[in-house]
């Protein structure tokens, strides 16, 4: 689960932005970045995000609150534009957007590795005078267009959340899940 691992050296930071990278799988990043295709747009977000977290978890020196500062405007300008805002140190290599569009990913959830995220998603808290409201998706997961998640709540390995499911209580390893209550539609074979 991500949560134990954090972004602190710089070979940590190039090993997260090449998984990044890869979960886009661009056959022609070049020319998407000239033409400002959506998976360079994407990518560029989580690279900022990236480079955010690195600064906000090593050891601090004068240059390095300056460094932080300057991704953090940055990730804060690329949230208002993007309409995505995902906290730092909140989820874990290879993670994959798809698509331009709301999503709100607050610090209270850890994501595991490799794991997508479609638009229209929200994770938050069930009532507002909840105090423990932590989110924790392990690795693998697929979550669909409109899935709200509603801590406190674990969500397991290997786990696909269809679109506009509301997800309310814990989900096991390997299933397939849907509706409102989210409820288990099937279990997949394990890997």
């Amino acid at each position: 689960m991500n949560g134990e691992n954090k972004i602190i050296t710089r070979k940590e930071l190039k090993e997260w932005i090449r998984l990044d990278f890869e979960a886009y799988k661009m056959k022609h990043p070049l020319a998407a970045r000239f033409t400002y295709g959506e998976n360079w747009e994407l990518f560029a977000y989580m690279k900022n995000l990236r480079y955010l977290e690195y600064y906000t978890n090593k050891r601090q020196r004068p240059w390095d609150k300056v460094l932080k500062a300057y991704y953090w405007l940055q990730h804060r300008k690329k949230c208002k534009r993007m309409c995505i805002d995902i906290s730092p140190n909140s989820v874990g290599p290879g993670f994959h957007l798809q698509h331009r569009g709301f999503r709100l990913i607050q610090g209270n959830t850890k994501i595991g590795n490799n794991c997508e995220v479609l638009p229209m998603v929200l994770m938050g808290k069930k009532r507002p005078d909840s105090t423990d409201y932590h989110i924790s998706i392990g690795h693998n997961c697929y979550i669909s267009t409109g899935v709200t998640i509603l801590g406190p709540v674990t969500i397991g390995d290997n786990v696909t959340i269809a679109a506009g499911a509301v997800v309310v209580t814990d989900i096991p390893d390997n299933a397939v899940v849907g509706g409102v209550p989210a409820k288990i539609i099937k279990m997949k074979a394990k890997p």
